[in-house]
């Protein structure tokens, strides 16, 4: 820290790089073994080259957006190793921002932090204060506006700063051996005069950072894309199913729902659900116990001749404010593979096998609730009288953490009960056999089911034993 003048915010870096190169030394404690390589024999020792704490490095710039003339690089102070990339944890105290990258250039000669016993009237420069390329002040980035101006073509500051990033072998030299104020930097072409300290240009007066007129340059735009759309090339179907999903709009709010008949018809259908369903029982709230809230979520179900099915309206609650352990234990519930779908589909086209495609509605209520979890009154339907008091849930709903689990569960069990068994690499597919060797197989992706096979009484019984549990 003190070589390297770096200030008392960077003290938990240098404990961390400390650490890093005490790991991978050999230890007297340890018989002279080195502590990386007994913790993991596997890994490699150097990752990446080691370097001086606290010396000047050039972070190579990959922010997209950036023009011809924009820097390429970020200068920094290389602070520590990173844990868990390969590459270097650098800072830049201009833009405020850690990088970690492998494509770093390092002057380790050359401290970040300037001595403080150093004064700044001091000119003269030692050669391991030189660094072959022309400094650049982070925070003064030429915008191509800025560039082109006339006040700035003629300004010799601009014709330096304008090639700044030159790939050429470069050379540092003295002008004289009388002066020691002065250095140059020798290219192919010509040389430029660098003085030491740096002298930043000034800024415009009339330069603007691209974020505070970013927002004006958008709504702005003057071609808007919704100004060319057509549709007269569309098929005749397309153009009715696209005209039947702009016919119907998507509430956001409730109040927006309840103003309109059908999307109101919808969410009485779900409450309607819910109650014969025995979904929950309101309560007062109880004292030290967290209330989890919900919402409205809306959907348009187009049919296959793109005409409107129906609209539907689903109460889901809000998982997302459910404390583990707490509300919910095991959220986890296998999921078909993809390559179980199509291996099932090409089985019935080889063997000619009818598919049936089932759907449980409200799959997800059908789950046992084994926590006590408390959800406030659905928005828009508050019981008379009893604003105050919550529902405590008798079953699972959507957006709880633990209803695919539960659901999942109770749905396994039946298929168990009726005799199928689960298969062993995927969880999600069901089969059983008969005394006469017919087969029937059912797969299930979430609370979608498509049962085959050859045993059609098996699986009309099937379909009878799902219809008597859920309701499909």
């Amino acid at each position: 820290m003190i070589n390297a003048h770096a200030p008392f915010r960077f003290w938990g870096d240098a404990i961390l790089t400390a650490c890093y190169l005490i790991n991978r030394m050999p230890s007297s404690v340890l018989d002279n073994e080195i502590p990386q390589s007994l913790s993991f024999p596997k890994d490699p020792l150097y990752r990446v080259p080691l370097r001086v704490f606290g010396s000047t490095c050039f972070v190579h710039d990959l922010t997209p957006g950036r023009d011809k003339l924009s820097a390429r690089l970020v200068k920094c102070v290389f602070l520590s190793y990173s844990r868990t990339q390969k590459g270097y944890q650098c800072y830049s105290p201009s833009t405020r921002r850690f990088y970690i990258s492998a494509d770093v250039t390092f002057f380790e000669d050359t401290p970040f932090f300037a001595s403080p016993t150093t004064s700044s009237s001091t000119t003269d420069v030692t050669d391991s204060q030189v660094i072959p390329i022309p400094l650049f002040h982070p925070i003064f980035e030429p915008h191509v506006s800025t560039l082109s101006s006339p006040q700035l073509q003629g300004n010799p500051e601009f014709r330096r700063y304008s090639n700044i990033y030159e790939r050429r072998h470069v050379e540092a030299r003295e002008t004289s051996p009388n002066d020691s104020s002065t250095k140059t930097i020798a290219t192919d072409s010509d040389t430029v005069p660098i003085s030491s300290p740096i002298v930043v240009p000034p800024k415009p007066s009339n330069y603007l950072l691209i974020a505070l007129h970013k927002g004006k340059r958008l709504t702005a735009n003057p071609h808007p894309v919704y100004k060319f759309l057509s549709c007269h090339r569309l098929s005749p179907s397309y153009f009715a199913f696209v005209s039947a999903l702009s016919f119907v709009s998507i509430p956001k709010r409730v109040h927006e729902a309840l103003s309109h008949q059908g999307w109101k018809q919808a969410m009485i259908d779900e409450m309607v659900a819910l109650e014969s369903n025995h979904t929950w029982e309101l309560v007062p709230p109880p004292p030290g116990k967290p209330v989890v809230g919900c919402k409205w979520v809306f959907n348009v179900k187009v049919g296959p001749d793109g005409q409107v099915d129906r609209l539907k309206a689903r109460l889901v609650a809000k998982g997302y404010t459910q404390v583990y352990g707490q509300d919910y234990s095991d959220t986890f519930s296998p999921v078909a593979k993809m390559t179980s779908v199509r291996l099932f589909i090409a089985m019935a086209a080889m063997k000619r096998w009818p598919l049936f495609r089932l759907d449980i509605k409200n799959a997800f209520l059908h789950g046992d609730l084994e926590e006590e979890i408390y959800m406030e009154q659905p928005p828009g339907f508050v019981a008379q009288g009893g604003r105050s008091l919550v529902c405590k849930l008798q079953k699972l709903l959507y957006g709880l953490k633990q209803s695919p689990r539960a659901w999942f569960g109770r749905f396994s069990k039946v298929l168990q009960l009726f005799g199928m068994t689960r298969c062993e690499s995927d969880h999600s597919v069901f089969l059983k056999c008969s005394s006469s060797n017919q087969y029937i197989y059912l797969v299930v992706y979430d609370d979608d089911i498509v049962i085959t096979g050859d045993d059609y009484e098996g699986i009309k019984a099937l379909k009878q034993e799902l219809f008597q549990n859920f309701q499909t």
